[in-house]
């Protein structure tokens, strides 16, 4: 009798049944993880739109006057090189608030981390084209977020009562970073754009949303505290 065959397959069989154990055991895991992170991020989205839906309008008419504007920026092109239709009917709505007197001057707070990308340049100067002098438009070259364009917006430009101008799945957001920084804030939303357009801005936000709570409750990110262009040598 061969009795080392034996020995071999009797330390195999336990080895085997170890390797399913921990494949089961990763797979349940996996999925708890994954359906614990789906729900956390489910209440987050809850959390600041619940806590927020009573301070946005949609009709120009029942919006509130304010003497600032918070114009939050995006990029002016998508990646394609298209048009950004959140940038256009952002500009858009800015401009048709101006002109109805719901704001008297305007922050244009975005991204300008190198000297190839401005987004203060590219609003204010979709601004002027739509009829907006440029003497009622302070810009924030150190908008990187909307956490440091709403911070900034205060500690830097000394201001505590605002509109925010956006799109409504971005204003709520910015309102709630507000609320919690002691801004007295309301928000118009902007128009939309067209459904499948925005479905990767949407997703986004919903992930952005959670970690405006961390930057809030626990991280507390320092913004920039000063404002200057980073532009090409002319």
């Amino acid at each position: 009798m061969n009795t080392t065959l034996a020995t071999d397959y009797s330390d195999d069989t336990p080895r085997e049944a170890v390797g399913v154990r921990v494949v089961k055991w990763t797979i349940k895991f996996t999925i708890a993880l994954t359906f614990t992170g789906a729900m956390v991020v489910l209440i987050c989205n809850w959390w600041v739109v619940h806590n927020t839906k009573d301070q946005i309008y949609f009709d120009i008419n029942e919006l509130p006057a304010n003497d600032v504007g918070l114009v939050l920026g995006t990029s002016k092109f998508v990646r394609s090189g298209k048009e950004n239709l959140f940038f256009r009917f952002r500009m858009e709505a800015t401009a048709r608030l101006w002109k109805e007197g719901k704001v008297k001057y305007l922050i244009l707070s975005g991204n300008n981390d190198s000297e190839y990308y401005n987004e203060p340049v590219d609003m204010q100067r979709a601004l002027v084209k739509l009829g907006v002098p440029t003497s009622v438009m302070t810009l924030d070259y150190a908008g990187y977020r909307t956490f440091d364009s709403v911070v900034r917006c205060k500690d830097v430009f000394n201001q505590e009562k605002i509109t925010i101008i956006s799109q409504n799945f971005h204003n709520a957001r910015a309102l709630y970073i507000g609320n919690h920084e002691g801004i007295e804030a309301i928000a118009f939303a902007a128009q939309d754009v067209p459904d499948g357009y925005s479905l990767r801005t949407l997703v986004r936000e919903y992930l952005a949303r959670p970690y405006a709570l961390l930057d809030v409750y626990v991280l507390r990110p320092q913004p920039e505290k000063g404002n200057w262009e980073r532009k090409k040598d002319r």
